[in-house]
């Protein structure tokens, strides 16, 4: 088990080396570099602000509500924007392994920003991944088309990293090469079948009955990220943990996982699914 590390450390199952910390993200991994521990990442599952929240509206379980997911989630315009998704990348590829790789989600809000900045950092992009929602909250003033996808990236340190990808272990759960379209099968499958794409609907009922976060992402997206780029034993980060899904995904493949969050509701939220994860009581 690794020593002590930066920041309030809120949550520690020893034993599968996963742990919660409370703060900034930026600041946690400034300290971890400024104190030079040897530590570097497998992986990194970033779902970072998407600057939504500006006096919007959007659609809830059928009603008109405001877009305001918190001051983290505010937008101070394009250029601080990007200086702050320059500055979490630039310090995320500084805690990767040589020949580790990062998974990033976001809207079009944020997710241009990102890639420009990936580009900027010298990151290798693999792909671009789209994630296909079938259910997507209805376009409630019928002025544009209804949102219903977001943008993945998967980027490489740099151009010379060897980056694990499990083809394989993609192929078998797929049933074919895995395309970057991600969406629920347009036609039913016997039982039996394994469907060529998978169902990915955003978090059910089932993945929020313990409290939910804004822009929580479903499991089994995680941990396809997981799967697709890492192997058993691997050390994975999350500097926006939110409610713990990464987390959550890495106990259940097992992975290694810190992660770090600034809002103590979330971590609580996070908290909670974990534990409830170690009991065998969130659904498989």
């Amino acid at each position: 088990m690794m020593g002590p590390l930066p920041g309030k450390l809120e949550w520690l199952d020893a034993d599968k080396e996963i742990s919660v910390y409370q703060g900034d993200s930026l600041q946690w991994m400034d300290s971890m570099l400024a104190d030079g521990l040897d530590i570097r990442f497998d992986a990194i599952i970033a779902d970072p602000p998407y600057f939504l929240s500006n006096g919007g509206v959007t659609c809830h379980s059928g009603a008109m509500v405001r877009v305001d997911k918190g001051t983290w989630d505010e937008s101070h315009g394009p250029e601080s924007n990007h200086a702050f998704n320059h500055r979490w990348l630039d310090l995320c590829k500084r805690l990767l392994k040589p020949n580790g790789t990062i998974w990033i989600s976001g809207t079009h809000h944020v997710i241009f920003s990102i890639g420009y900045a990936l580009q900027q950092l010298e990151f290798k992009i693999l792909n671009h991944i789209t994630w296909e929602k079938p259910n997507p909250p209805p376009n409630l003033s019928c002025r544009y088309l209804t949102h219903s996808t977001e943008s993945i990236l998967w980027a490489a340190r740099d151009a010379y990293s060897k980056h694990i990808f499990n083809y394989q272990e993609m192929r078998r759960v797929s049933g074919k090469q895995m395309k970057t379209v991600w969406r629920a099968p347009e036609f039913p499958l016997a039982d039996e079948e394994m469907p060529a794409i998978w169902s990915l609907l955003p978090p059910g009922s089932d993945e929020k009955t313990l409290g939910r976060h804004p822009t929580q992402k479903p499991i089994t997206l995680i941990e396809r990220f997981l799967l697709a780029s890492t192997n058993p034993g691997d050390l994975i980060f999350d500097p926006f943990l939110g409610g713990g899904t990464t987390a959550i995904a890495a106990l259940r493949t097992g992975r290694r996982c810190i992660g770090v969050e600034m809002d103590p509701t979330h971590i609580q939220l996070a908290i909670r699914r974990l534990e409830a994860c170690l009991r065998m009581e969130l659904p498989e």
